[in-house]
């Protein structure tokens, strides 16, 4: 096999090659600091500098105790290059994970004291997307609560709360309404029409993560409450005597199974109306003339809004906590985190499913 070795010193620098039998290595050193050292292995059939160059490899224990910034290995470990930066080994060539984040959702609104209904609470705000992990690098996990239902028609209700990996953010849905404007979030909370031509008092969602609520329009004043955003569709105004539904959510297959997340709350109805139903992703049902449903756990499911049929008002249902979830090639997953996540495999890609905070690192 032929073979050659190119040594260029532009300074006129002495090149010293040092061969060390005992330990089966060649050291080349090149005292110019601007020097080049090559080395070549011809394939037969093709030109010179074709080969392959071969680097030092072993495992993660055989690393070495001292390397230098820069210094590069192939890790038999984890199947990759690997490069020192002077305080970690760090994968020099990563794989995309999948990410999905869901904010917490919003508490459906509390309606008057006689057979109204009011808006449903707004689905947290979802991002899914890939990207590409930084090896070394911590990654703080928040996992946001969901908003409280209101106790009063007077009040809007609670928003739910931010969820995060790192710097990926997801906004907490809109509170719902009854005789006050919803709240914006992730998606935006369902309201009531108070007034047949009342200003527009349903909350905004935020583009790229949730959509509106809707407020109800038409029919008999305040019968009837709006449905809260989801991730995936704007919520329903309902019809005359009947609670608008939630907005659908969004399904994802990011655990190996397809699951809707992060769907909005329906609107309460008042007395012989129909309750709007919460979108799918875990938005809770709107009350019939009684309390609101709470969205489901750890969907950023919208809660859904009350409606009451004689004195006294209800509740609205509270929104549902959200949820951060990581799938990672596993041949690249380090296995390192706090908040004790779910973790499982599915494929070839390790899953990790956070339902409360903590911390994962690459």
């Amino acid at each position: 096999m032929a073979g050659s070795i190119s040594l260029n010193s532009t300074l006129g620098g002495t090149v010293v090659i040092t061969a060390v039998d005992s330990a089966n290595t060649t050291y080349l050193t090149i005292p110019a600091a601007n020097g080049v050292a090559t080395y070549s292995v011809a394939n037969t059939g093709y030109a010179a500098n074709t080969g392959a160059t071969i680097i030092a490899s072993g495992n993660t224990a055989q690393r070495p105790s001292s390397a230098a910034n820069g210094s590069i290995r192939w890790s038999t470990s984890n199947n990759t290059v690997e490069v020192y930066n002077g305080t970690s080994w760090l994968n020099f060539t990563q794989p995309n994970a999948q990410l999905l984040v869901v904010a917490g959702g919003g508490g459906g609104g509390s309606s008057q004291a006689a057979s109204v209904g009011a808006g449903g609470g707004g689905a947290g705000g979802l991002i899914a997307i890939s990207f590409l992990l930084t090896s070394g690098t911590v990654y703080t996990v928040t996992i946001g609560a969901g908003g409280a239902g209101a106790a009063s028609p007077t009040a809007t209700a609670t928003n739910g709360n931010n969820s995060a990996f790192g710097a990926m953010l997801a906004l907490g849905g809109g509170g719902g309404s009854w005789n006050s404007v919803a709240g914006t979030g992730g998606s935006g909370g369902g309201a009531t029409d108070t007034s047949y031509a009342g200003p527009n008092k349903s909350g905004s969602g935020t583009s790229g993560q949730g959509y509106s609520g809707a407020q109800s329009t038409g029919g008999t004043v305040g019968s009837f409450g709006g449905g809260g955003g989801g991730a995936g569709a704007v919520g329903s105004g309902g019809a005359s005597g009947y609670g608008g539904n939630g907005g659908v959510g969004i399904a994802s297959t990011i655990t190996g199974t397809s699951i809707y997340y992060a769907g909005g709350g329906g609107g309460g109805s008042a007395a012989g109306g129909a309750y709007g139903v919460g979108g799918s992703g875990g938005g809770g049902n709107g009350g019939p003339n009684t309390n609101g449903t709470a969205g489901t756990a750890n969907t950023g499911g919208g809660g859904g809004g009350s409606g009451t049929a004689s004195s006294g008002s209800a509740t609205g249902g509270a929104g549902g906590s959200g949820i951060v979830i990581l799938s990672v090639p596993t041949a690249y997953c380090s296995n390192t985190y706090t908040g004790s996540p779910n973790v499982t495999v599915s494929g070839a890609n390790t899953i990790l499913k956070f339902t409360s905070s903590g911390t994962f690192t690459a």
